[in-house]
């Protein structure tokens, strides 16, 4: 436990040194974020602000796993692994982005290579420990499937839930650190990235938080995605990876369900506006209140997740 607080903290004052020369860094590189004309007037004014802050806490998060590595712990490969090609993605996906009107790259070639890049992330967390899944069939046949697809989701929930200053990073630490220190099975190597990673987010809200001065950009938000559902394939408790993101699974339905809804009933709404944090937005409710009253559910979600691993582990 000790070695785990040590790691955050080395973790959150290194970035927190770093983070004020990456945003000038990021500044200077034109790198300003474009928003999308349907989101509220509130939104509109963050336009240029700073994207791909990511970057620094997955560097980080990279870093810390390889010295895990480098010292014996291959555990802490999958989440590398993670990082990187979520990473990868997601800073293609950002430098599309910073093009004037654009929306990054098409889903219809964005959702592909996702998958791709997902099946070694996949193959590397099942090989260290994975085949065995708690309460599901361990049989090739049906986890690498399942793996897969069960990084893709998480990518996308995540960065689907990237959109109130401070809501996504939070959820991410509390999630990460909830994977190390409360779920039983946790190698060294996977909990060296994952303190990491707590530690670095945390110090990125310290820039993040409400109004921003920097966003972590689809480079932070898939390559976390990826790492967290490595972790959770890795630990063979990937049936509580939908509890434990609780928050990022009900974001995503909630875009699904107005979608679904919208399509069958002729443009009627369910939700004034999806990912549901924007609801709250249009109700009144401040940026600073929508991400702390999800950051205590993403913690309620977390402690639930590790009550029943305990049940079934």
């Amino acid at each position: 436990m000790l070695l785990d607080v040590l790691t955050f903290a080395a973790a959150f004052l290194i970035a927190l040194i770093l983070y004020p020369i990456a945003i000038d860094a990021l500044r200077h590189l034109k790198s300003g974020q474009v928003i999308q004309a349907e989101l509220p007037e509130s939104h509109q004014k963050k336009a240029g602000t700073p994207t791909g802050g990511g970057i620094l806490f997955s560097a980080l998060g990279i870093l810390g796993g390889v010295v895990a590595a480098v010292n014996g712990h291959a555990g802490a490969w999958p989440a590398v692994a993670g990082l990187i090609g979520g990473g990868l993605i997601g800073f293609a996906d950002d430098q599309s982005k910073l093009r004037v009107g654009s929306r990054g790259i098409p889903a219809r070639l964005k959702l592909p290579i996702q998958f791709l890049i997902a099946i070694p992330v996949a193959a590397v967390a099942l090989s260290q420990g994975g085949m065995h899944q708690h309460l599901l069939p361990s049989t090739p046949w049906f986890l690498y499937p399942s793996a897969v697809v069960a990084i893709v989701a998480t990518a996308n929930a995540l960065n689907i839930t990237d959109g109130i200053d401070g809501l996504a990073g939070g959820l991410s630490a509390i999630a990460f650190a909830a994977i190390a220190l409360l779920l039983p099975g946790a190698p060294a190597g996977e909990k060296a990235v994952a303190m990491t990673l707590a530690g670095a987010l945390v110090a990125f809200l310290v820039f993040n938080r409400y109004p921003a001065r920097v966003f972590m950009g689809d480079t932070g938000s898939l390559a976390i995605g990826f790492a967290l559902a490595a972790m959770a394939i890795q630990q063979g408790l990937l049936i509580l990876l939908p509890l434990l993101a609780l928050v990022f699974v009900l974001e995503t339905l909630s875009v699904i369900i107005q979608v679904a809804y919208f399509k069958a009933s002729g443009g009627r709404r369910v939700f004034k506006m999806t990912p549901i944090h924007y609801t709250f937005h249009h109700e009144g409710w401040s940026e600073n209140r929508i991400a702390l009253s999800f950051w205590g559910a993403g913690l309620v979600s977390a402690l639930a997740a590790a009550g029943v691993a305990r049940l079934i582990t």
